[in-house]
């Protein structure tokens, strides 16, 4: 029989809500600022970057979007695990440190390898943020308000990232006109590298108030409190040996799971990878992503003989993974048309970093504010009319951003590409709070942190490491037919809101199998071994 765990001591029940929920939430909201800031400020440097490093759009693509997600993916679900049984606002702490950290070391890389090398750390990083806070304040919370409650906890997405090319944008426009020449600047860095350490540093004194935080109960927002868990980083040592590709046959076969599978699936994934390299030409991209899917394939093959139930309640719930997918290929336009929008209005209009990344990042964080949270409010409204009422904003963002966005990309007018940035951000950032409240409500509480990741890497991967890359590589492919930089950009834009006929397929068959998946959880549940125990 599984068995539900947690690492925090059993002390007296944290009230659920009121003024401390509220201080909890703020407080991971700004930790989130930070990593969004971290992140997008690649977007406003990448053309001083590209100069200086010689560099194209879709390795830029492939720097912004695939090298960061990979390994954000890869130890997404360790840590995530991890979070379900230890102290969760210790872990987001030490993350939230060690990426601030990689971060600023960023402003000291020399070459793109370098620079690189530091955006895996950062991925490393942040990939220990969401799942634990998403497990926090569902407990914090009670789950009628969690659509709205991690909608405001996402708009740190939209204010990090709006903050991000404004403050990149500054730092390095002001570094670069009173610093010359490097050999002028102290320890001859550049305004880019300057915005890194900028960023990076202020996250390394937040990390210690986040330390501060209450740690709430698990499961105390729906009276299914889990037990304390005896061993916490035995659980991570074993689930980060189950992600590393060669030590994770060693565990498979100690876990009963088939090794042909594995290394046919491993053998399938580097096929596809090789074919997709010929046709591209860009090994780095390919090489990283096949590792992204095979980590992932390995890591459900694990958890399907270790933890049948929680693969039980995830993978056997089609609504759960129709959702799982079909907001990742909204953030697969999100992410990519976020990153290429200030590469544009520099290449387009007559302008400068300072100025976009004002106007663009203003219109981000404001719109995306108001876009994230709206949606949460929507979504909870409309899920008390019906049970997958929460869709609905999905739908939502698909028919408000594709028109707008267009209008953004190929207005002629600098003025009216700003204010439509900030608009169109009122439908594309409705969205995030759906799908992690939707994971919570279809597995049990002590399950919440690794649905969680597994949304995160699915949405990492198909939207963070193939939109940026995807629209770069066009991109790059429509110049080299002859159009210049400012147009080949344009067109690579608005070709990437095509998925978006994928992603009106999937809320659909999302919305058929939800209630159901909803309504049967308990009794799934019991069914699969867990203890349901409500107090």
């Amino acid at each position: 029989m599984s068995q539900s765990t947690e690492s925090q001591p059993s002390a007296a029940p944290i009230k659920t809500g009121g003024a401390y929920a509220h201080y909890v939430l703020a407080v991971l909201v700004i930790m989130y600022v930070f990593n969004f800031i971290d992140r997008n400020i690649l977007s406003i440097l990448s053309q001083e970057i590209q100069k200086d490093l010689g560099v194209s759009d879709a390795e830029m693509g492939f720097l912004y979007g695939t090298v960061f997600a990979v390994f954000y993916a890869v130890f997404g679900i360790p840590l995530a695990r991890f979070a379900d049984v230890y102290v969760r606002k210790n872990l987001i702490s030490v993350g939230l440190m060690f990426w601030s950290a990689m971060t600023a070391l960023s402003g000291f890389a020399k070459s793109f390898p370098q620079l690189a090398l530091f955006r895996i750390g950062v991925g490393v990083g942040e990939a220990s943020a969401s799942p634990a806070a998403f497990s926090m304040l569902s407990d914090y919370y009670a789950p009628k308000v969690r659509a709205t409650v991690l909608a405001i906890y996402s708009s740190g997405v939209y204010i990090g990232g709006g903050i991000g090319l404004f403050l990149g944008g500054f730092v390095m426009e002001t570094w670069d006109s009173t610093y010359l020449t490097p050999v002028e600047a102290p320890m001859g860095i550049k305004g880019w590298q300057a915005a890194f350490l900028a960023v990076g540093i202020p996250g390394i004194l937040m990390s210690f108030w986040v330390w501060t935080l209450k740690e709430p109960r698990r499961g105390q927002s729906e009276g299914l409190l889990s037990e304390v868990h005896p061993t916490p980083f035995r659980v991570l040592g074993t689930e980060l040996a189950a992600m590393l590709p060669i030590i994770n046959l060693f565990g498979l076969k100690k876990l009963g799971a088939s090794l042909p599978k594995n290394l046919l699936a491993g053998g399938v994934i580097a096929l596809v990878a090789y074919a997709l390299v010929l046709v591209t030409g860009n090994i780095p991209q390919w090489i990283a992503i096949g590792l992204g899917v095979y980590v992932t394939v390995s890591w459900v093959q694990a958890l399907r003989a270790r933890d049948p139930a929680t693969y039980a309640m995830m993978f056997k719930s089609k609504g759960l993974i129709y959702t799982l997918v079909a907001f990742p290929s909204i953030a697969f336009v999100t992410y990519g048309i976020g990153y290429w929008t200030a590469p544009l209005m520099l290449r387009l209009h007559d302008t400068n970093a300072a100025e976009v990344g004002m106007y663009i990042g203003l219109g981000a964080a404001v719109g995306g504010l108001i876009g994230v949270t709206l949606g949460g409010v929507i979504g909870d409204w409309a899920k008390t009319k019906h049970p997958a009422g929460r869709l609905i904003v999905g739908y939502l963002a698909i028919f408000g951003t594709a028109p707008l966005v267009y209008w953004m990309v190929y207005t002629e007018s600098l003025m009216w590409a700003f204010a439509l940035n900030f608009f169109h951000h009122l439908f594309s950032a409705a969205w995030p709070g759906i799908p992690p409240s939707t994971a919570s409500d279809l597995v049990m509480p002590r399950m919440r942190a690794v649905a969680s990741a597994y949304y995160i890497l699915v949405n990492t991967m198909v939207g963070l490491a193939m939109g940026p890359y995807f629209i770069g590589q066009l991109s790059d492919m429509f110049s080299a037919d002859g159009m210049d930089s400012a147009s080949s950009l344009q067109l690579a834009m608005t070709s990437a809101m095509g998925i978006f006929v994928i992603t009106f397929v999937l809320l659909t068959l999302a919305w058929r199998h939800l209630p159901g998946d909803e309504a049967s959880r308990l009794d799934r549940a019991r069914a699969l071994g867990e203890r349901v125990e409500q107090v």
